[in-house]
């Protein structure tokens, strides 16, 4: 993306508000959900799986794993996290509860009854665990991707900083727009520079709707950076005894790959796959290695 390109993107960011007449241009599907209107794809036949993404990409980042899934004979559900995409600014605290009390209302409704394969990526590892740990025996497997809420994440200066009411809020606000937008791909480092593009206009065109920088930064405070709770949430599955895969990249600059060694303290019988010279967001730029693994772990824990 040059930088004129990026400029017209940036003079967009949160512009728009989000009407049911956006929504209508968009593809997917909308449910009204107790928690807030939410923009979900479902697609296959087969065993149903749940795809819950990360702190700011919405459902586009699983574009790879979606497909491989429904081409391997699973249904396959993925969905938008409130104020991300398309799905509600909710005015809330964006808080692990938030996103279970989401994921739960849709899994009643799309899969009642019904036990399913979950995944989670970056955030959505910390809205799994807590969900699995509120609601034990929804989740028949756990597939985790990079995911956020060790104890001992070094948190950088900038979320250190967009932590400090008031001044970090402002600073956020100002900035936070054009650094998502900036840094989004930033880890695809096994794309073409067409897919990288496509990548951050995917993300630009959420961007553009009204209240997505408020309710990232609420989930950084209330979410990212709430490591203790979110950790005790994954030693509760732990007990559970489901089958765990977690993938981790080395070269992860978002969650750094030395959590690992926490996360194996916390899940002992959890199966750690590392992705060498992968960052964060390899799901997207290594759909294909990523898919080869979790299909070979689906098919081993039958």
């Amino acid at each position: 993306m040059n930088k004129e390109e990026l400029r017209t993107w940036l003079k967009k960011a949160e512009t728009l508000d989000l009407t049911d007449a956006e929504r209508a241009k968009a593809s997917g599907d909308f449910i009204n959900l107790p928690c807030g209107k939410t923009h979900y794809e479902l697609k296959g036949s087969g065993s149903p799986a749940v795809l819950v993404h990360g702190y700011a990409t919405p459902y586009f980042v699983y574009d790879k794993v979606f497909d491989a899934l429904v081409d391997a004979g699973y249904r396959v559900l993925r969905y938008d996290l409130l104020g991300r995409g398309l799905s509600e600014r909710v005015q809330a605290d964006y808080t692990p509860d938030l996103f279970v009390r989401q994921l739960k209302e849709l899994t009643d409704a799309i899969f009642p009854d019904e036990t399913f394969d979950l995944f989670g990526h970056s955030m959505g590892g910390a809205v799994t665990a807590t969900f699995c740990a509120m609601y034990p025996g929804r989740a028949k497997r756990i597939v985790w991707l990079a995911p956020a809420g060790m104890d001992t994440f070094r948190p950088p200066f900038y979320m250190k900083l967009a932590n400090v009411r008031g001044l970090g809020g402002l600073i956020f606000n100002a900035i936070g727009a054009k650094t998502l937008l900036t840094h989004c791909a930033s880890e695809a480092t096994h794309v073409t520079q067409t897919e990288r593009d496509d990548f951050m206009r995917k993300f630009a065109y959420a961007l553009q709707y009204k209240g997505f920088v408020r309710c990232t930064l609420s989930s950084l405070r209330n979410t990212i950076l709430k490591t203790e709770d979110v950790t005790n949430a994954y030693a509760e599955v732990a007990k559970q005894g489901i089958p765990v895969l977690c993938i981790w990249g080395t070269d992860d600059k978002t969650m750094p790959f030395y959590q690992t060694a926490r996360f194996c303290e916390v899940l002992p019988k959890a199966t750690l796959v590392t992705f060498d010279g992968s960052g964060h967001i390899f799901l997207f730029d290594e759909g294909e290695r990523t898919m080869q693994t979790v299909l070979a772990f689906l098919r081993e824990t039958k």
